[in-house]
């Protein structure tokens, strides 16, 4: 049957990823803290069909291109318009996935009935809310819905980096804070400027007209532009916010938010520069922003100790490469740029949740204190070490896969700057795999260390469960940070959470390890699709008919 038959399906399909999530968030927020199964099943149903909605779109724009629905009727640009394109759709498709993930993961941490936690009534309807703020970003088709989409799930953020109240969080979400707010004055300023300047803010419009302004005019609005959207996706300089806010939140909420919202700013990056301001202009300046992005990233993941902020040095070092395929400019470098940020954030995602079963079965996140944990917890260490090979880019993971194309893409750019940048994306591949050894080496591979081997028997209170339960030790499984007295090794703080791993957690972990698989698997369709999704964006009038109509 032909595709045509459904266009009109797909048609009304592009805003559910965003009114589904804020749909069901609103029925939360009115049943309260009432019937918690009923409300996880309603989180559960809701991202799942996002998740299918946005596999049918991306269905439906490699088919039929770029789908557009101008809300409540109005046609652009005085409406409300929502493009799904190959780009925004598999964004949508892969963002869905992991918050589904992630959210399951949530679940089985019981974070709604901790203590130190919001509860239910707070903490799944924002979260729903941070999705549909992604889902808006991602679809968006003019530059002030692109904004309410970032302050939606900005906001959103806010929240869930609280989380608990503690005094590491509210400080760490107070510099997020003042970052976040910072950037999007500076992207309303943008928008009013553009506004301004062309008399519209719809994506298809400035397109045709931006273009057509005074070299440098056009010049300050792009550096503005890439400046907010630089502060989202945490380039350097302007990454220095991240490592000291993602850390401190609990592990499902960083996951989510390493994996996915600095992505967000780099979806903004790629949109901006390939359909507002198409050519060479910043094209080198963007190239030095990746190379200082992947050395200055990794090389702070080397000087880290702790896994999570560890991972968060990676994040943005791994970020030069997204911005290194942007940068070059050509179709070889957006489609390895498109594909990489797909791999990253599934990779990136899976690691933060599998570093929050580190802490929960080890008692810390701390190298120092960990050992033995292939040992003890044999399953946690392949959920480990999968996706962290990935992200070093062994071969034949979609982590190889990804650098591989955009070392192709540097080597046929040729320029002096393009080989520099293949040079430091090799290194940075190699420093990766150093800083993952170091991890495994410390956590997994070696004894546990002297003070941290409780004594058979031991028994640990479970902090973080519902009730008082306790577990007891078998011989010599490392516990994390300890004292001896008088020979005797004691836990100085319950430390370990839980000695057996929560099903549901392992199981939303093990979903992620598996997707990131699947990356592999399925490499040559996705490698082609982002190639043609790369074809789409330099060409810009599939993107700018689907909107305002071949015969204007």
């Amino acid at each position: 049957m032909s595709w045509d038959y459904f266009a009109g399906l797909i048609h009304y399909l592009i805003p559910l990823p965003v009114v589904v999530p804020l749909f069901a968030a609103g029925v939360k927020l009115a049943m309260g803290s009432r019937w918690p199964k009923v409300q996880q099943w309603l989180s559960i149903i809701a991202l799942t069909f996002v998740l299918f909605v946005g596999f049918v779109l991306m269905l439906g724009a490699d088919a039929l291109g770029p789908q557009v629905v101008q809300v409540g009727g109005w046609d652009a640009p005085i409406g409300i318009t929502l493009v799904a394109d190959r780009l925004s759709a598999l964004m949508v498709t892969v963002s869905s996935a992991i918050t589904l993930a992630v959210l399951v993961y949530s679940i089985g941490q019981g974070m709604a009935s901790r203590a130190e936690v919001a509860p239910l009534s707070v903490y799944q309807p924002t979260y729903l809310i941070l999705v549909a703020g992604v889902s808006n970003a991602f679809l968006a088709g003019d530059l002030f819905n692109l904004y309410v989409g970032f302050e939606i799930l900005l906001t959103a953020s806010y929240v869930l980096l609280t989380l608990g109240g503690t005094q590491s969080r509210i400080r760490a979400g107070a510099i997020y804070v003042v970052v976040s707010l910072l950037s999007s004055v500076l992207f309303l300023i943008a928008i009013a400027l553009t506004f301004g300047a062309t008399g519209t803010v719809n994506m298809a419009q400035l397109a045709e007209r931006l273009p057509e302004l005074d070299g440098h005019l056009k010049i300050v609005l792009q550096v503005m532009l890439l400046f907010a959207f630089g502060i989202k996706a945490a380039v350097f300089p302007l990454a220095a916010w991240l490592p000291d806010s993602y850390p401190t939140a609990p592990a499902p909420v960083t996951a989510v938010f390493a994996g996915l919202l600095t992505k967000v700013g780099v979806y903004a990056i790629i949109r901006a520069h390939t359909l507002f301001f198409p050519g060479e202009d910043l094209n080198n300046l963007l190239m030095w922003v990746a190379l200082a992005t992947m050395i200055m990233g990794i090389l702070g993941a080397v000087a880290q100790t702790d896994i999570k902020r560890l991972l968060s040095f990676t994040l943005i070092s791994h970020i030069g490469y997204m911005v290194f395929g942007v940068g070059l400019g050509s179709q070889l470098g957006l489609a390895g740029a498109v594909f990489y940020i797909a791999h990253h954030i599934t990779v990136q995602t899976t690691l933060f949740l599998t570093t929050g079963l580190i802490e929960r079965r080890g008692g810390s996140t701390n190298l120092d204190d960990l050992g033995g944990l292939i040992r003890i917890a044999p399953l946690l260490a392949v959920l480990f070490f999968v996706p962290a090979m990935n992200l070093g880019g062994i071969p034949p993971l979609s982590g190889f896969l990804g650098k591989i194309g955009l070392l192709q893409a540097g080597v046929q750019a040729g320029t002096p700057l393009a080989y520099l940048l293949v040079g430091a994306s090799v290194l940075t591949s190699l420093l990766t795999l150093y800083v993952i050894a170091r991890v495994w080496n410390y956590a997994f591979w070696r004894a546990p260390s002297e003070g941290k081997v409780a004594d058979p028997g031991t028994v640990l209170e479970d902090t973080e469960a519902d009730d008082s339960s306790t577990a007891a030790l078998g011989p010599g499984e490392a516990v994390g940070p300890s004292s001896r007295i008088g020979g005797t090794t004691t836990v100085s703080t319950p430390l370990v959470t839980s000695v057996a791993l929560p099903k549901t957690m392992v199981g939303a972990t093990i979903g992620l390890v598996v997707f990131g698989l699947a990356l592999t698997v399925f490499a040559g369709p996705l490698i082609t699709y982002s190639a043609e999704a790369a074809t789409e964006l330099l060409a810009r009038t599939p993107y700018i008919e689907a909107v305002l109509g071949g015969d204007r």
